[in-house]
């Protein structure tokens, strides 16, 4: 089995992406309950630009289980698919299962803010970027100012006279 999936990754990753996916529909076929299988599956229909397909597979692998990493990737995958096909509830549900279980992950509070964006919660997704660039910029010209861009990240519309 190893091997199959070595050749379905290496197809994804030289383009081949219909060959790639007709290869995990293959496996999955072959083992239908391993969620690895169905969230490989679900990136290389993303990747091809098929993501009302890929949808599916995102949520098969999340029921039946993956590796932390790998659910992290596949939280942040349903997540942001859903977003570009305009579910946003659905985006906003994932993001905030996805950020609890995973708080230190800094990538799905950016996606997350995509969503929060998306549903003219504009203040929230600002507070989220915001917050993020201050916890985890390495950037030499906003170190200096990291603690001021955590502070007004939630106090956006305040205004000191």
């Amino acid at each position: 089995m190893n091997r199959k999936i070595e050749e379905a990754i290496a197809l994804r990753e030289s383009g081949e992406y219909e060959a790639s996916i007709e290869r995990w529909k293959r496996l999955i076929g072959e083992e239908p309950d391993n969620g690895f299988l169905h969230y490989q599956c679900a990136w290389s229909h993303d990747t091809l630009g098929l993501e009302s397909e890929a949808v599916p597979y995102y949520e098969n692998s999340i029921q039946l289980g993956l590796d932390d990493k790998d659910l992290q990737c596949a939280f942040l995958g349903l997540g942001s698919t859903y977003r570009t096909l305009g579910e946003y509830e659905k985006s906003k549900s994932v993001f905030e299962k996805g950020i609890g279980r995973f708080p230190e992950n800094k990538a799905m509070p950016v996606f997350y803010a995509m969503t929060l964006y998306n549903l003219n919660k504009h203040s929230q997704a600002m507070e989220l970027l915001l917050t993020c660039i201050g916890e985890s910029s390495q950037d030499p010209t906003i170190e200096p100012y990291k603690k001021a861009i955590s502070f007004y990240a939630g106090q956006l519309d305040a205004v000191w006279k």
